[in-house]
């Protein structure tokens, strides 16, 4: 004989209700707020293409988002695999049918949105991930036919990506899974081997990249070498987060941005956008807003007590401050530019879609914290 498991649990709606973390809650709609009204600010001042889209988007998968929660974390975990799999099974797609644009091969025609499945793959990487390692004990994680598996997992992905060509969002995907295989306690030696053969192998690695991607590093080491061409983007992000000064020039008021000297400024360049508007005060408040949605997370994952979902909140908020890092260090010229939205806040459906999951499945961990995961 063996157990039914149940998907459903004891709590009531009101329950339920009363558990949402309020201040993650609270984090999302200011991050949505803060972003409609940039957007707004791409668009010169007016409810136009990029700005009704955002704020669209926004609403639809906030609610989404918000219905999502009350499934109980069993489900997460038991769709985990699945998820996964569906994800890679529309990367796969997307190299044979995908719509190219700008010389890339990465999104899906879908009518009502243009889906990009490798944006999905960084949530589907980490909850697939939290339901392998949820059922490997401590002790066995370190063996080799258990080491086999997870990177064969974020392998394939990384390869399909990087075959769209998108450098940026494949190293984000490596990310997000590293990240979660060393919270479920790889040994740290596998790392440092990992990275020596990366370094290793960097000229190897290098003569397959693409020759605008060879051109991004290069400009990262020298902007002015090309003022007018490979380094202008970095060069005007840097100026227009500069001249914000510690106030900013105002709403609607910036000039790098609202004059056009400022390329994508509505997606992976929307922090510039609205440093040069707020100044360091904004940019301060933005990124607090970031750490304590980012301090919720952890403190869900470490109040849960399903290993899975302790694995999930903490994985998705590490990641989470990875892809803030990224974002913002490559804006201000530390980082090559590498295509990093910053959550919530770039355009961008797939990108704002994938974090709204992830969250789901936080809320879900708060809301079923006393549920354990068999």
């Amino acid at each position: 004989m063996y157990q039914q498991v149940s998907y459903s649990d004891q709590y009531t709606f009101f329950q339920k209700l009363r558990s949402f973390d309020l201040v993650l809650l609270f984090c999302i709609i200011t991050l949505g707020i803060i972003s409609s009204f940039s957007m707004y600010s791409t668009d010169g001042g007016e409810l136009l293409y990029h700005s009704k889209s955002h704020i669209l988007r926004f609403l639809i998968f906030f609610i989404m988002m918000f219905f999502f929660s009350f499934l109980s974390i069993r489900f997460w975990h038991a769709i985990g695999y699945l998820f996964y799999i569906v994800v890679l099974g529309l990367l796969i797609w997307t190299s044979f049918y995908g719509v190219t644009s700008s010389g890339s091969k990465r999104w899906l025609n879908l009518y009502f949105i243009n889906l990009q499945p490798s944006e999905l793959m960084k949530i589907a990487i980490i909850i697939c991930y939290a339901k392998l390692y949820h059922r490997l004990q401590i002790n066995n994680v370190n063996q080799i036919k258990n080491l086999v598996i997870p990177i064969t997992i974020l392998v394939l992905p990384i390869l399909l990506v990087v075959s769209q060509p998108d450098l940026g969002t494949s190293i984000l995907i490596a990310f997000s899974g590293i990240i979660v295989m060393w919270l479920a306690g790889i040994n740290i030696k596998y790392f440092i081997y990992t990275f020596l053969t990366f370094l290793i192998s960097t000229p190897f690695i290098i003569s397959f990249l693409k020759p605008y991607q060879k051109l991004r590093i290069l400009t990262f080491f020298d902007p002015d070498k090309d003022p007018l061409g490979a380094g202008y983007q970095i060069i005007q992000s840097k100026i227009a987060v500069g001249s914000g000064g510690f106030t900013g020039k105002g709403f609607l008021k910036g000039t790098q941005s609202y004059l056009e000297f400022l390329p994508e400024k509505h997606t992976d360049f929307i922090f510039t956008l609205f440093s040069e508007e707020h100044g360091f005060i904004g940019s301060t408040f933005l990124l607090l807003i970031y750490a304590i949605m980012i301090f919720r997370i952890i403190k869900i994952g470490s109040d849960t007590r399903s290993f899975f979902g302790k694995l999930f909140c903490f994985g998705f908020g590490s990641a989470i401050f990875v892809y803030v890092t990224i974002n913002m260090s490559m804006v201000l010229g530390l980082l090559p530019i590498v295509g990093s939205p910053l959550p919530i806040m770039s355009y961008g459906g797939s990108s704002m879609l994938a974090t709204m999951i992830g969250l789901s499945i936080v809320m879900s961990a708060k809301i079923h914290s006393r549920q354990t995961v068999s």
